[in-house]
């Protein structure tokens, strides 16, 4: 590969989208990977570009950098991956969003009534606070450990 067929990681940055920070970072993590000029200045190939536009349509759909870097282990090393490479990995995302659809449009439905209820309590809420299971535990900060808190006087304050 020439010299003239990498790009500079401000020209991936630029045409990414992507801050030179966050890509450094993903090289770190092994999301992208770069080669050095003799100066130790990053080189990338033209392909890294659908990788970081994968990363970010999965980091869209809710991925974990964890979960995109097991995906883009799927990917053949030996070439660039191709459409049908791509619609593989993609495919596995639509429960998930269809998951997060439904969700969306459970609170839109529930939100003039959650509103109009005035129950200003998250406690009670299921929309601002669904399943709050550390509510049993009592006021204040729960997971601050039992035996360092203050006892309780059934008085206030």
């Amino acid at each position: 590969m020439h010299t003239r067929d990498l790009l500079t990681v401000g020209e991936v940055a630029r045409r990414s989208g992507y801050a030179t920070s966050a890509l450094r970072y993903y090289d770190r993590l092994g999301l992208i990977t770069s080669t050095r000029t003799a100066g130790d200045q990053r080189r990338y190939e033209r392909g890294v570009l659908r990788r970081l536009a994968f990363i970010r349509a999965a980091r869209n759909v809710g991925l974990t950098l964890d979960e995109v870097a097991e995906a883009l282990a799927l990917l053949p090393a030996a070439r660039t991956p191709t459409k049908a490479d791509w619609a593989k990995l993609s495919r596995g995302w639509r429960e998930r969003l269809n998951e997060q659809i439904s969700a969306l449009e459970k609170l839109r439905d529930g939100l003039d009534s959650c509103i109009g209820c005035g129950c200003l309590s998250l406690r009670k809420c299921a929309f601002s606070n669904p399943a709050d299971g550390l509510a049993a535990l009592g006021p204040g900060a729960a997971y601050f450990p039992r035996r360092l808190r203050a006892p309780e006087t059934g008085q206030d304050g």
